[in-house]
């Protein structure tokens, strides 16, 4: 992931940070409010390593996957509706539901709904 996924999703990701660094606590890093160089400072004083430890161990976290609480956020579901409108086709909205589409309800393979096969 990246930074900016961090700071758009900041509140989101307090979870994540509490978990890697223990130490962190909540209110301090909503003061924070997503600026990356204020964390690097907060995280460094409240572990009390150098900055370049820090920032290295920030960089080594923001290489991991995204916390299922950002993919989760309803920010970053309709970011993603709105990228898979070139997958719909002409005439449907990426927003409607699918059940209007008809093919909610339609049986196949061994009978089953909705059956991948």
């Amino acid at each position: 992931m990246k930074w900016v996924h961090v700071r758009d999703n900041w509140p989101a990701f307090f979870e994540a940070i509490v978990e890697k660094w223990p130490e962190a606590d909540e209110a301090e890093l909503d003061e924070i409010d997503g600026d990356q160089r204020a964390f690097i400072a907060y995280i460094a004083e409240v572990t009390g390593q150098e900055i370049a430890e820090t920032r290295d161990e920030i960089r080594d976290w923001l290489a991991g996957e995204i916390p299922a609480d950002v993919v989760m956020d309803p920010s970053h579901d309709n970011h993603s509706i709105t990228l898979s409108a070139k997958y719909v086709g002409e005439g449907e909205d990426e927003y409607d539901d699918d059940a209007r589409f008809g093919d909610d309800d339609e049986i196949l393979g061994d009978g089953d709904l909705n059956d991948p096969r």
